[in-house]
């Protein structure tokens, strides 16, 4: 292996999970670049079997379109806004949030936008939408995140070189200019936004309320992850559980109480900012965020 090669894996391996994401969406892409130039002569749309199909019963026969969909960018600026915003906003996610919640917050901003897209599209009346085609652009879950920032600490401030602007500014101004979309050539895609932020704004309300929303998704695709895990050959020994107390081990307990110093820590960030926590505050969070 060159030194070049040694790198790049090396930086690879680093890279955090938003961050593989938006690698996923750049290799989506050139891939789809690629066949555009191959296949352009018939008139096939490069990486059409990704995109969500407007039509109900076209959706079904390609069920994992609600997700994939959100990785296929046709136009470079389109893409470059889309992965510039997932950056700077994942790096506040992945250090203050665990990558497990994070993540999923993303993908089901992805999928309540496909669906919000597929329920307009097929239950509205045609002469009251816009002509559009299938559903592409990770926006949804880009909003997503984008939302439930702000609502979970709205009057945290974000600064633009000199100027400082409350989050909730920021989450009032994406909401206004995805309305007024809707009545631009972009309705589809702007409709999709549109179910990202209100799962962004309900997710975070929950969590302010201490439920998590996410957690049976976040099971559900664990289940559908430990399906291509390959099998240990070595005999599985398990261990007595320890007793229960209350209706909870130990385990639930520690859990719990894990989320619990998270939810004080972030709630201690929305009243007085993130340069209020200790060391060990910072440390915690950092931790918690890479588990």
């Amino acid at each position: 292996m060159t030194s070049l090669q040694h790198d790049l894996k090396d930086k690879l391996k680093h890279l955090n999970v938003f961050e593989k994401i938006i690698a996923i969406n750049i290799a989506v892409f050139v891939l789809g670049w690629i066949l555009r130039l191959v296949i352009s002569s018939i008139g096939v749309s490069s990486l059409g079997w990704l995109e969500l199909p407007k039509d109900f019963f076209d959706a079904l026969l390609q069920p994992w379109s609600i997700i994939t969909y959100g990785f296929v960018h046709y136009g470079f600026i389109h893409l470059l806004f889309n992965m510039f915003v997932l950056y700077f906003i994942s790096r506040t996610m992945v250090n203050l949030f665990p990558n497990k919640q994070s993540l999923n917050i993303y993908f089901l901003g992805i999928i309540v936008g496909g669906l919000a897209f597929l329920a307009v599209y097929n239950i509205m009346p045609e002469d009251t939408t816009y002509p559009v085609g299938s559903l592409v652009g990770a926006s949804a879950g880009v909003n997503a995140l984008l939302i439930f920032i702000c609502t979970y600490m709205p009057y945290r401030e974000a600064q633009f070189f000199t100027i400082k602007i409350k989050l909730w500014y920021i989450g009032v101004a994406i909401v206004v200019f995805d309305i007024i979309g809707l009545f631009g050539i972009n309705q589809g895609g702007n409709v999709a936004h549109l179910g990202g932020i209100l799962l962004g704004y309900f997710y975070a309300k929950q969590l302010l309320k201490g439920n998590d929303i996410g957690l049976g998704f976040g099971k559900f695709t664990d289940k559908i992850a430990n399906l291509f895990k390959a099998k240990s050959p070595l005999k599985t020994v398990h261990k007595t559980k320890s007793k229960p107390f209350a209706g909870h081990n130990k385990d639930e307990f520690s859990t719990f109480n894990k989320q619990k110093k998270i939810d004080l820590i972030l709630d201690k960030i929305s009243k007085s900012g993130y340069d209020s926590l200790t060391k060990e505050e910072k440390a915690f969070l950092f931790k918690a965020g890479n588990d």
